[in-house]
């Protein structure tokens, strides 16, 4: 990851589902460039809490504060916001991460698996850009800390292009999120707000352990993958890091795709 210049500095953001995996890299990556942090988890406070440690022992980190949540409940997400609001006067940045699968085959799966990862996946981040927004409205701009009204980075997956046997529930929910998102953009770009996507493809967390904590697993992972390299979740921290950042200001309703390049279908390699 690159060394922390504090490009964030007197910001705040929100990280929803940060106290694990990517969302804890993205928490980590933002809090070391000098953001206030709310780290909203769902069940492991011990770990939310971990995250805030870690950003604390760098120097030039940001305040931290943990938050739980269930992101698919509009009265919860509110409740986020406020602590946010409440402790650090702001919410600058939002990243709607929080996640979820629940693996089927279609004419298997349940609706209440259906409902369950659309709940989250989906609605859980129209429910936090919809607060982000309504806060960045009400605020006002802050050209001291950034040329943005505020922005929004939702997490999404090469899955919202790469269709997923056994996955439709999953799939869709990503496939939407890239219509929220440029819907976002189109409706409020005018304002000046940022909204714009990072598109992980396989990285290593605790969802696929299963898979890449064997020899053979990482093999198999790797071959659809042409840098042949799994990621790391501090690889999409980095990417969050910078898109927060006036550095990427001219950059929105865009999704940036960190995978490898999974998304050029390696499996064409040889013709098909």
């Amino acid at each position: 990851m690159q060394k922390p210049n504090q490009r964030l500095k007197g910001q705040t953001c929100i990280v929803t589902g940060s106290s694990s995996g990517i969302g804890k890299a993205v928490a980590i990556a933002i809090g070391k460039e000098g953001a206030n942090v709310i780290i909203n988890y769902h069940s492991s406070k011990e770990e939310a809490e971990e995250v805030a440690h870690e950003i604390s022992e760098c120097k030039l980190s940001g305040d931290s504060i943990v938050v739980k949540a269930d992101v698919s409940k509009e009265d919860e997400v509110k409740k986020i916001f406020k602590a946010g609001i409440n402790k650090f006067g702001t919410i600058d940045i939002c990243v709607p991460n929080a996640g979820m699968q629940q693996d089927a085959a279609l004419h298997e799966m349940t609706l209440d698996q259906w409902n369950a990862v659309i709940n989250i996946n989906l609605t859980g981040q129209f429910l936090a850009c919809r607060e982000a927004i309504k806060e960045f409205m009400r605020r006002g701009m802050r050209p001291e800390v950034s040329k943005s009204l505020g922005k929004i980075i939702h997490m999404s997956s090469v899955h919202e292009i790469i269709p997923w046997a056994g996955h439709a529930n999953y799939a869709a929910s990503k496939g939407g999120i890239e219509m929220l998102m440029k819907t976002i953009c189109q409706e409020y770009a005018p304002k000046k707000v940022r909204c714009n996507s990072i598109a992980p493809g396989a990285i290593k967390t605790d969802i696929n352990k299963d898979v890449w904590e064997t020899k053979e697993g990482r093999e198999q992972m790797k071959k659809v993958i042409p840098y042949n390299k799994i990621g790391e979740p501090e690889d999409i921290g980095s990417v969050a890091a910078w898109l927060a950042s006036d550095e990427s200001e001219y950059i929105n309703g865009a999704t940036i795709f960190v995978d490898g390049g999974m998304t050029c279908y390696p499996g064409f390699t040889n013709n098909g």
